[in-house]
């Protein structure tokens, strides 16, 4: 049920970072009938405030709908500002151990069984996901089924019964979670660069946490997870598709206007500030594979602290992960690169910009040299032109329109930026996106990137490490030619 935050979880939060549109929209602005997204400042804004409602129950609870009569179906979401940001060492993959534990035996529902026959008879199928700062569950379902999916989502969100034997069960299918994470051959690479890149809070980026505190979950482990965060003025309910909004804040009061309001979690136990690193830092992971990986990272942007950094974070991927663009002519164009690309990780908890490429062991020393080279030059005057960052924020504009059709993906999306930023931030993503400008990219370069202490990795055979004659010192300086 976890994500892990590899390239593919990456991908999927760049497609988080997506708002909602029509296909009339996306028709004529790939025509070319539209002028440059978005066609008027506040364009994504206007739309949104069209389709989304929302209400706060006197218990905290901020309920969500969003209307869409395509398909007769509706998805029911919980979203808990939990994860493994909450985690110190001895609770370590514990928010995720939760997750599994929330679709068990609940006092509306004992039976071992009882959630899932339930489900059968919604005709629901359902699932959640852990990430570093939000924890989600959901149905997807006949929408005549809607006040019954809201009413499974309570009985886990309020009463679940932590049985020992869903317990132990579950115990193993985490551990299995984590037996696969651990078999790749990136593993090791992944978890030693998290751990140099946050000095000191490796558990809280530690997702698929420790094996361990795992094999060891207690239900009074998971009672004080329970009482500490799912409390709901710390979720939210987001309900799309099928529905009308008037009939869900309805449903909503019955199903979950009884759970108690409880105490701020972050108000008594904030969550610690990240430290910054202090140097260069590196690591070499030898692995028998077959070509080089190459992994540099610096901590980005904290949304709720500086906003406007992501928007351009995310201009900034785009416009050097661009096919032609001057970054991948000097990279992969020239050959010295198989591929190379650039992402930023929107988190509240400095989210890390990675650049990840592969290359070969002949080409390593020379390959990183030209990188280092480039990376000098993006936070310079003219390195960006305004012709082709309108090409790019037309084309994730677009992009925007096609990822967000599906009700239950938008569902997801609105959960994830909820949890992560707020609301707001969701709402106003394509626009304040769109107004991003070279000197913007200049700026975001300059000040997390160029000349900033990074954390790089490579995963290498140990023939072409002794082939390339590469040492951690060349990573940290920089490797000469």
């Amino acid at each position: 049920m976890v994500r892990k935050k590899n390239g593919a979880e990456a991908r999927r939060q760049r497609a988080a970072r997506r708002a909602f549109g029509t296909t009339t929209a996306i028709a004529a602005l790939l025509a070319g009938s539209l002028p440059a997204w978005p066609a008027t400042a506040d364009a994504q804004r206007a739309q949104l405030e069209k389709v989304i409602r929302r209400q706060v129950l006197p218990n905290g609870l901020e309920v969500i709908v969003v209307e869409n009569h395509g398909v007769p179906l509706a998805t029911v979401e919980l979203d808990v500002k939990n994860g493994s940001y909450t985690q110190t060492p001895e609770y370590a993959g514990l928010a995720h151990m939760y997750e599994h534990m929330f679709f068990k035996a609940s006092k509306a529902y004992p039976g071992p069984d009882a959630f899932t026959d339930r489900t059968a008879e919604l005709g629901a199928v359902f699932n959640g996901t852990t990430t570093e700062e939000r924890v989600n569950y959901y149905v997807t379902l006949p929408a005549d089924s809607l006040a019954g999916g809201m009413e499974l989502v309570a009985a886990g969100a309020r009463a679940p019964l932590f049985r020992d034997d869903e317990l132990a069960r579950e115990k193993e299918v985490v551990i299995g979670e984590y037996d696969r994470n651990e078999s790749s051959v990136g593993f090791p690479l992944q978890t030693e660069t998290t751990k140099l890149l946050y000095p000191g809070n490796f558990s809280r980026k530690n997702v698929i946490g420790d094996r361990d505190v795992i094999r060891t979950v207690t239900p009074a482990k998971m009672r004080y997870i329970q009482n500490k965060y799912y409390v709901p003025n710390n979720s939210a309910l987001i309900v799309t598709g099928d529905v009308q909004p008037d009939t869900v804040f309805a449903l909503a009061r019955r199903a979950f206007g009884g759970w108690a309001r409880g105490a701020d979690p972050f108000a008594s136990d904030p969550i610690p500030p990240i430290p910054a690193l202090a140097r260069d830092t590196a690591i070499i992971s030898e692995a028998p594979v077959s070509a080089v990986s190459v992994l540099l990272q610096w901590q980005g942007p904290s949304v709720r602290k500086d906003p406007e950094a992501t928007y351009v974070a995310d201009v900034f991927s785009d416009a050097l992960n661009t096919p032609g663009s001057r970054f991948q002519q000097r990279l992969v164009d020239s050959g010295l690169w198989q591929g190379v690309g650039v992402n930023y990780y929107t988190l509240n908890q400095k989210g890390p910009i990675t650049i990840s490429g592969q290359t070969t062991a002949a080409n390593l020393k020379r390959a990183l040299a030209a990188l280092d080279d480039e990376l000098a030059k993006v936070g310079r005057p003219g390195y960006f032109t305004r012709d082709e960052l309108q090409v790019v924020k037309t084309q994730r504009g677009v992009n925007t329109q096609l990822n967000m059709e599906r009700a239950s993906t938008l569902t997801h999306t609105i959960g994830f930026w909820w949890a992560v930023a707020d609301l707001e931030y969701f709402m106003g993503y394509v626009d304040n996106m769109a107004r991003q400008t070279p000197a913007d990219l200049e700026r975001y370069a300059t000040t997390y990137i160029v000349g900033k202490p990074r954390v790089a990795g490579v995963l290498i055979s140990p023939a072409d490490r002794q082939a390339a004659q590469l040492s951690v010192s060349d990573l940290i300086r920089g490797a000469v030619q």
